[in-house]
C-alpha cells in the first residue's frame, strides 16, 4: 500500500466510521472496486489500526463528556457508591455494554478476518445494516434520554455492537438502531454509540498493534499507517459533528437506502465478476 492509497482509505474511514454505513465494508469494497490488491493480513491490520485515527476524532469531540465520565467513575469507586452519580452510572453501563464485543472479538477473530477477504459477504451484510436502520426507525418511540439508561439497555446495545465486528454490519448503525429500539432519542442513541466506541477501538487497536509488531513488514507499513491515521482523525471529527446535527432534525432512512443500494450493487458485481 502506498501513501496515496492510505490517504484515500483514511478519508473513507473518517467519513464512514460514525455514519451508519459500515466503515469496514467500505475499506473492503473501495479497494476492490478500484482494483487495489493488498496482502490480506497486513490489510486487515491496517483496517483495524486506522480506526485509531477516528478514535482520536471521537475523543477530541467528546473530551468533556469522557473526562466527566472518568472522574465520576473514580469518585464513585472512592466513595463506594459507584452508581449514585448519573455520570458514574453511565460510565459503568458503557463498560458493561463493551463486554459482548470484547468477548466476541476474542472468540470469533478468525471468522472476522476471513469475512474481510470476501466482498460478497461484506455486500450482503450491508443489506443487514439497511434492515437494522429501517427497524430502528420504526420500532422505537424516541422518548428516552441517557439519564434513564438501564443495564438491560446497555447489554442490548452491546450485543448489537458485537455483531458489528463483521465488515458490512455498521457498528454505529447497529448500536444506534438498538438504542432506538430501546426508545432512546436519535441524538442520545448516537451519543451512546460514539461513547461506546472508545473502549472497543482501544481494545481492537491494541490487538492489531501487537499483530503489526509481529509482522516482518512492520516498518514498511508505518508511513501509510501514519498518513491514513492522520486523515481519518480529522475527517472523523467533522463527520461526528455533522452527523449529530443531522440526527437532531432528520431520520436514518437515507442511510438505510444507501446501504441497500451499495450492498445490492456489490452482490451483483460479485455475481457477474
Amino acid at each position: 500500500m502506498n501513501i496515496l492509497q492510505a490517504v484515500v482509505l483514511g478519508i473513507v474511514q473518517g467519513l464512514t466510521e460514525f455514519l451508519p454505513v459500515s466503515s469496514s465494508a467500505h475499506l473492503v469494497l473501495v479497494p476492490w472496486a478500484l482494483g487495489w490488491e493488498f496482502d490480506p493480513e497486513p490489510a486487515f491490520v491496517f483496517n483495524v489500526l486506522i480506526q485509531l485515527g477516528t478514535l482520536v476524532g471521537v475523543i477530541v469531540y467528546f473530551r468533556a463528556d469522557l473526562l466527566s465520565l472518568v472522574r465520576a467513575a473514580v469518585r464513585g469507586l472512592v466513595s463506594r457508591h459507584p452508581l449514585a452519580d448519573p455520570d458514574s452510572r453511565l460510565a459503568w453501563l458503557i463498560a458493561l455494554a463493551t463486554l459482548p464485543a470484547a468477548a466476541a472479538g476474542v472468540l470469533i477473530k478468525p471468522l472476522v478476518e476471513q469475512a474481510f477477504e470476501n466482498p460478497a459477504i461484506v455486500s450482503a451484510e450491508l443489506l443487514v445494516t439497511a434492515g437494522l436502520l429501517w427497524l430502528g426507525e420504526r420500532v422505537g418511540r424516541r422518548q428516552r434520554s441517557l439519564t434513564g439508561l438501564t443495564a438491560h439497555d446497555a447489554l442490548w446495545v452491546g450485543i448489537a455492537q458485537a455483531f458489528a465486528l463483521f465488515p458490512g454490519i455498521s457498528r454505529s448503525g447497529s448500536t444506534i438502531a438498538a438504542g432506538l429500539g430501546r426508545d432512546l432519542t436519535r441524538t442520545d442513541a448516537a451519543r451512546l454509540s460514539f461513547l461506546m466506541s472508545v473502549p472497543v477501538m482501544i481494545g481492537a487497536g491494541t490487538i492489531a498493534s501487537l499483530d503489526l509488531l509481529a509482522s516482518p513488514t512492520a516498518f514498511a507499513q508505518l508511513a501509510p499507517l501514519a498518513a491514513g491515521f492522520a486523515v481519518a482523525a480529522v475527517v472523523g471529527y467533522f463527520s461526528i459533528r455533522w452527523f449529530l446535527g443531522y440526527l437532531s432534525r432528520r431520520p436514518l432512512a437515507p442511510f438505510a437506502i444507501y446501504c441497500l443500494v451499495v450492498g445490492a450493487a456489490g452482490l451483483l458485481a460479485n455475481l457477474y465478476a
